[in-house]
């Protein structure tokens, strides 16, 4: 195992598989990231047990939430962490690992209904994704949870874990393949299964609708296939530790733990993953994994590869925070090994611009955040979150 990282080596822990090297061909490095970095620097929010995402409340420009591994949601406000957490499952988590309380979003219409939803891997092994409801703009009422849903997952690692309500208002919900080497559950594995919820991009419509826990939207594309599960929007990931979508467009990103070679973001133009196969197990980036079919398998837009040190890619968000020109429309994202924070022009076709800023180097990059307002926020699994700022 790599670094501290014995929770996340996301993906590529599968059976020790991680190999930091030397060599490679990646673009970019810090010479080339220097009069964007000098116009950025990072200033340090707060220190947290373990934390591994950021997020706010929408139209609440005081909050900021931390999620802990442990099962913990806190609330920082006004630039001050408070005491008492927003929200306390560590009751019903299993944590350590990849495994934990990996994810959190509030819902488009949180102001007024009060609901957000989480996803952990809970004591029995399997992964939760749970509405609750406010009861206060600084607590959560813990007693209002309700099932949205529960998969069964056969390994502790390539948990997924990250929610994220797209442009459409949709949830979306990103699951790892199952764990273990070369996707080795089922016949060909989950990933290219459309009868698994394992190893996709998942959306849903999370509210109760009648004795039903949640709707399948009817545009999904999968909806009334034989065999598929109609929450499929997206397949072929391995493990899709952090998604995003950019607040101007709603063009998607993924960042897809590779496995002992390729780390990969896989990129989309609004609404164009719909049905996307995005390759795993049969491919590995852009390599050959398995003489598998994959069909119509798109390849990743950046690859890194393990030869040069990457290990567990980190996937951030397209940066729009007004206060950031130098890097406004850039895609930020990391590794948990290297933890340079690099930025890139995400196209369809591929990337430009690809390089590490001159930033001081972190320890441990477990994610990055966004607010309201669009501040990015880069999260630190050894405790620190980082707010990315203008330099002086």
């Amino acid at each position: 195992m790599h670094g501290r990282l014995s929770l996340l080596l996301l993906g590529a822990v599968a059976a020790g598989l991680v190999a930091c090297g030397a060599t490679s061909a990646d673009p970019g490095g810090p010479a080339r990231g220097t009069a964007q970095a000098a116009a950025t620097r990072l200033v340090t929010v707060g220190r947290f047990d373990a934390p591994l995402y950021v997020t706010a409340p929408p139209g609440d420009a005081r909050r900021l939430m931390v999620v802990e591994q442990r099962g913990r949601i806190r609330v920082v406000r006004g630039g001050r962490t408070l005491a008492t957490p927003f929200l306390d499952i560590t009751s019903k988590v299993t944590s350590g690992g990849e495994q934990g309380l990996l994810g959190l979003a509030f819902a488009p219409d949180y102001g007024t209904s009060g609901l957000f939803y989480v996803y952990y891997t809970g004591r029995d092994q399997r992964e939760w994704v749970v509405e609750y409801h406010r009861a206060s703009a600084d607590r959560a009422d813990p007693a209002s949870a309700r099932t949205v849903l529960r998969m069964d997952d056969p390994e502790s690692n390539h948990n997924g874990g990250n929610l994220q309500f797209g442009p459409d208002g949709l949830l979306y919900i990103g699951t790892g393949d199952g764990g273990g080497a070369n996707d080795q559950h089922g016949a060909r594995g989950n990933a290219q299964n459309l009868g698994s919820l394992l190893g996709k991009l998942l959306r849903i419509d999370p509210k109760a609708s009648g004795s039903r826990p949640y709707t399948v939207p009817a545009s999904n594309p999968f909806t009334g296939r034989a065999g598929a599960r109609p929450e499929v929007y997206s397949y072929g990931l391995r493990n899709p530790w952090r998604f995003s979508f950019d607040r101007a467009t709603g063009d998607l990103s993924i960042g897809d733990v590779g496995q002992d070679a390729v780390e990969e973001i896989d990129f989309a133009r609004e609404g164009r993953a719909r049905g996307t196969n995005y390759g795993w197990r049969p491919w590995e980036g852009r390599r050959r994994n398995f003489s598998e079919p994959a069909p119509g398998a798109v390849f990743p837009v950046i690859t890194k590869s393990h030869q040069s040190g990457w290990c567990s890619i980190i996937g951030g968000y397209v940066v729009r925070d007004p206060k950031l020109p130098a890097l406004r429309g850039r895609y930020v994202y990391s590794d948990n090994c290297l933890s340079k924070i690099y930025a890139a022009k995400l196209r369809a076709r591929g990337a430009s611009g690809d390089h590490a800023l001159a930033l001081p180097a972190l320890k441990s990059v477990s994610s990055f955040g966004q607010d309201d307002s669009g501040r990015i926020y880069i999260v630190s699994l050894d405790g620190p979150v980082y707010r990315l700022v203008a330099g002086s």
